[in-house]
């Protein structure tokens, strides 16, 4: 990864958090370079069956050994843009070939009667929880996107937009083996989370998670939304409360009496575990 490139698409939207969008230059002689290195892009305008046909080209080239290796090796290198595909590959793979079918999103209210509705995809929307598919992606911009994926390894996980970038950008890494630190820091992660205590939230573990993996908050937040939109942590049940208000995604229903699917975790990270 180019160190300059990288820089410039982090500082283009972060400085001791969000820059505003009136404050973000996305033009000049910096972007352009951030493009030449592959790292910033052009808007895309994309529909939504076209994103769904390339999803399932290229859930169909990537074997998922490469995305596993690629979780591993991301974990002592911290290169989270390795890890996020993993999830992107799983989710794909449960979306089934379809044509935009909408179901009203959310409507919007005047005077208490409704005056407009918002639509997504119902087929998107019904294969799995937390994925999201809208009709047409008009000048969509890639920079936040990947800012996103670089500076936390994805935030976006179940938009059929991010899911395509994600891969698709994912195909042109070179993954390296994972270390034996690699390795470690995956047999800790999954130590720590057996040893959870039953009533722990997904809060809790990422806690916990600080003595095992070298991460912010942030990161380990997304370590396990990665985690569970894989399977690998399963919620025992969805009919639990939750703690006011959350960002959990797919771990929301997560709690420590559920440990670790050991079906999941055989699947992807098989060849990294310690007897």
């Amino acid at each position: 990864m180019d160190k300059k490139a990288n820089k410039i698409l982090l500082s283009t939207f972060w400085k001791n958090g969000w820059i505003d969008r009136k404050d973000r230059v996305l033009t000049g002689l910096d972007v352009e370079y951030a493009k030449s290195k592959g790292l910033m892009f052009d808007p895309i305008s994309i529909s939504h069956d076209d994103c769904v046909a390339s999803i399932f080209r290229l859930v169909n080239e990537t074997p998922v050994e490469a995305v596993a290796r690629g979780f591993v090796s991301s974990l002592s290198r911290r290169r989270l843009d390795w890890r996020s595909a993993l999830s992107s590959y799983v989710i794909a793979r449960s979306i089934p070939g379809h044509h935009y079918t909408p179901v009203v999103s959310g409507t919007h209210y005047v005077d208490g009667k409704p005056a407009a509705h918002s639509y997504f995809c119902g087929i998107c929307e019904g294969c799995r929880y937390g994925v999201i598919g809208h009709e047409f992606y008009k000048e969509s911009d890639l920079n936040v996107l990947n800012f996103e994926r670089m500076k936390w390894g994805g935030v976006r996980h179940g938009d059929i937009l991010y899911i395509l970038f994600d891969m698709r950008e994912f195909k042109r890494c070179e993954i390296p083996e994972p270390t034996a630190d690699d390795v470690d820091c995956l047999n800790g992660i999954l130590s720590v989370i057996e040893s959870s205590q039953p009533d722990d939230y997904p809060g809790a573990l990422e806690k916990r998670l600080a003595s095992v993996v070298k991460s912010s908050k942030a990161e380990r937040q997304v370590i396990i939304e990665i985690l569970a939109s894989i399977g690998v942590l399963k919620p025992g049940s969805y009919d639990r409360p939750v703690k006011g208000r959350n960002d959990w995604v797919f771990a929301e229903y997560w709690r420590g009496e559920d440990g670790y699917c050991r079906q999941a975790v055989e699947e992807y990270f098989g060849p990294y575990l310690l007897l």
